[in-house]
């Protein structure tokens, strides 16, 4: 055999790996996590959890994107020989498969788990009297004061709805307090208001009981329009593109984020996610208000937005212990880490090890004489951060400091741009 007869097509397709579909596929081992009876169970709820949050991000990016080519008629090929159509309807079936799973997990395997260990979430059957009396309490003097119910009628369009925020579509019979007669309403709900409502001890049969904010909602949704009876609530969520687009050339590239930041909260919807017993006709109508295809729709059997269910549960025994870094020795004999530098190279290796050491450097650094300039990268650090402190600390001390910080790290760039800005003052 010659060596042209063994040589390797490397422009194979099958020699590729999409990269949508890659991350798709990283998503989904992390939801196999929750299944993992060796994990602690609060761990297992946060898997779900986790699984949720890094949905959303793909969502709002790498299928935006591919949205995007689609719309804009660039179908060509990568790699991998798929057009943009072709990974679309890949990812559509294998998220609608992977979110089914992810709520079936949930309510047949980590709820009950976790009622078994009384932590619970109370359906509004479940509640008893006392339990009611405080919950009306509770909406009537934190969550009905912050409430904007948006009728659905000619003269009322349907709102802008913030990306990923939960929201309400009612179904009214009846007339408002002004004769007008409407079918539909939309509530969205402030993103102030917790989605998990821990009940007081003294209402509850020991253990950790919520309730959720929407059966909160639900329960006393009619109070939001006098003369008129709800007989329909249903939670849904829409999920926009998210993506920053800023022109590379742009000669002050803060300000240009700035300027498109407002843009990710309003951004085309990619997914709808709705409950699983709202009406056809209802989701329907979501889907034309937001130009969405069934293909873009998924319907749920617990809460739409379960990246926010965590609450702060005091069990260490379903808990990983608190993970503790180590100190390297070099720094055990010596407080000064420039004297510690001067006997040897050091080594970090995080999170395995200490990040004190370096917040340690740069505050000896700050104060240190001898010290002339510090020169620091910065990807993700909010500013309230020691180290802009220790940094900031340093320029108010003469020394000359030039910190290096990344703008578009993605979803921190506000934050980022509140660091640049305090610095540079």
């Amino acid at each position: 055999m010659t060596a042209a007869e063994t040589a390797i097509e490397l422009n194979d397709p099958a020699f590729y790996l999409n990269r949508e579909l890659s991350v798709l596929d990283f998503n989904l081992r992390v939801l196999e996590q929750a299944t993992d009876t060796r994990h602690p169970l609060i761990e297992r709820l946060n898997f779900l959890l986790i699984f949720s949050r890094n949905l959303d991000e793909f969502f709002e990016i790498r299928v935006a994107g591919l949205l995007e080519q689609v719309s804009f008629g660039r179908i060509g090929t990568g790699p991998d020989g798929l057009l943009p159509q072709e990974v679309l309807k890949k990812i559509s079936e294998s998220c609608h498969a992977a979110v089914e799973r992810q709520y079936r997990i949930l309510n047949e395997d980590v709820l009950p788990a976790l009622a078994a260990e009384n932590i619970r979430f109370l359906r509004r059957d479940d509640w008893t009297e006392t339990q009611r009396v405080w919950v009306r309490k509770y909406f009537k003097e934190q969550v009905l004061p912050v409430l904007t119910p948006i009728g659905l009628d000619p003269a009322h369009p349907f709102p802008r709805l913030v990306n990923k925020s939960l929201n309400f579509i009612v179904s009214l019979d009846g007339k408002d307090a002004f004769g007008r007669q409407m079918s539909l309403a939309v509530v969205p709900a402030p993103r102030s208001l917790p989605r998990v409502v821990r009940l007081p001890d003294d209402i509850v049969d020991g253990g950790d009981q919520h309730v959720m904010l929407s059966s909160i909602i639900h329960e006393h949704v009619s109070e939001l329009f006098p003369g008129m009876s709800a007989n329909g609530c249903f939670q849904f969520r829409v999920t926009r593109n998210a993506d920053l687009i800023v022109d590379e050339d742009a000669e002050d590239l803060a300000s240009a984020l700035k300027g498109e930041l407002l843009s990710r909260r309003y951004g085309a919807a990619v997914r709808l996610e709705v409950a699983d017993n709202c009406p056809r006709h209802i989701i329907d109508y979501l889907l034309r208000q937001f130009g969405l295809t069934n293909e873009a729709l998924y319907q749920v059997n617990g809460p739409v937005n379960l990246a926010r269910m965590l609450s702060n549960f005091d069990r260490p025994r379903l808990k990983y212990p608190p993970f503790r870094p180590r100190i390297p020795s070099v720094f055990q004999k010596t407080e000064n880490i420039f004297e510690a530098l001067r006997q040897e190279d050091i080594l970090l290796h995080h999170p395995f090890e200490s990040f004190a050491p370096v917040i340690d450097l740069l505050r000896q650094a700050a104060r240190d004489p001898n010290v002339l300039a510090i020169k620091q990268t910065l990807y993700r650090s909010g500013a309230d951060s020691e180290i802009v402190s220790l940094l900031a600390d340093a320029a108010r001390n003469g020394k000359e400091v030039t910190a290096v910080i990344e703008l578009r790290a993605r979803f921190d760039e506000e934050s980022n741009i509140e660091v640049a800005n305090k610095l540079q003052q």
